[in-house]
């Protein structure tokens, strides 16, 4: 979901991955350097903080890459520039991802960055919620996008609540000060990793409930892409990248700072107490519950699932073709 402005060795791994059964594969790169270009989702934050990692340490230039990232002027940006072969890839999120083939587009996600939603339904002070059933009579606000209003009436349903009883109102971006304003009673669209974390710190007390936790299929909160006809052409080069990755993602699981030091450096914006208590909330979600999967996995069948979700809702047209808006071949350990 789009975010708001308020807000190692190689052996080792070598070692887990055979352990589990996975395929080891040689990383090094080519004698000369390749560039790549990376779009993030939006600005550089806790969530990029395992390719900062990869940039610092060095893993990119150790398979032979020269990644270039940047940064979307426009935050619904990144997937219509990524099949317009203005960038070689981009963030993005599967909800998004599904909407933009709905409509035609031939991208494909190579790897899921984040494992988990991130989104939830937010209250703080004296509008704390035992449970989604609580907003009866009240207004949620929500940014806007239509799949939140898909979520709310799901959380809703699955809660027992009548959502003809709770009023939505688009807030755009400014979740968090339509909540503090009192305009709402709770707010739909925010991340228990960012706003969630940035109220604890202000000691509103806020009482967050994760959306996969109160009904809405779980999903890949991000996830990155490619063009399809990009798989095969580059399929080497795609798979160094993704093996750099899941090296930078397991140092930063075992030392943060690095890579947090990296972020920060990448963005002088960013409140630095806030980030490091971001990127240590966000750990367990870089990487797949199922511990004999690499980092970087897709479930076929939660896809599946939430991509159903998607169609029952009227979000989707088309029945979703999850075989070609995913894969797992690329990953470290899955070669084929």
């Amino acid at each position: 979901m789009i975010r708001r402005l308020s807000i190692v060795a190689l052996a080792l791994v070598a070692v887990a991955l055979a352990a589990c059964g996975t395929k080891s594969e040689d990383t090094s790169g080519p004698a000369g350097t390749e560039r790549l270009s990376l779009l993030l989702d939006f600005f550089p934050n806790a969530d990029h903080a395992g390719i900062y990692q990869a940039i610092s340490d060095g893993e990119f230039k150790r398979a032979g890459l020269d990644v270039k990232v940047q940064t979307p002027s426009d935050p619904s940006s990144p997937l219509r520039l990524l099949q317009a072969g203005k960038v070689d890839l981009a963030i993005s999120y599967e909800p998004e991802l599904l909407l933009a083939r709905d409509k035609g587009a031939k991208l494909v996600s190579i790897a899921a960055l984040v494992q988990k939603p991130l989104t939830s339904i937010i209250a703080v002070g004296s509008a704390h919620l035992r449970s989604p059933a609580g907003l009866e009579g009240h207004t949620v606000g929500t940014a806007g996008i239509p799949y939140q209003s898909a979520y709310l009436k799901t959380i809703l349903d699955h809660a027992g609540a009548d959502p003809g009883r709770v009023k939505e109102v688009n807030v755009g971006f400014d979740l968090v000060p339509a909540m503090l304003s009192k305009k709402v009673k709770a707010t739909l669209g925010g991340f228990w990793n960012y706003e969630g974390i940035q109220l604890e710190r202000k000691h509103r007390k806020p009482k967050i409930i994760r959306v996969d936790q109160a009904g809405v299929p779980t999903y890949d909160e991000l996830v990155i892409v490619a063009r399809e006809d990009e798989l095969a052409r580059r399929g080497p080069l795609l798979r160094r990248f993704l093996q750099a990755l899941s090296l930078s993602h397991q140092s930063l699981r075992r030392d943060p700072t690095e890579g947090i030091g990296a972020l920060l450096k990448a963005n002088r914006d960013l409140d630095a107490g806030l980030q490091r208590a971001a990127v240590r909330q966000t750990l367990p979600v870089f990487f797949p519950e199922q511990k004999n999967r690499p980092w970087g996995w897709q479930d076929p069948a939660q896809w599946t699932a939430y991509a159903n979700w998607m169609e029952r809702n009227g979000l989707l047209k088309q029945p979703p073709d999850v075989a070609r808006a995913m894969t797992d071949d690329l990953l470290p350990g899955l070669a084929t």
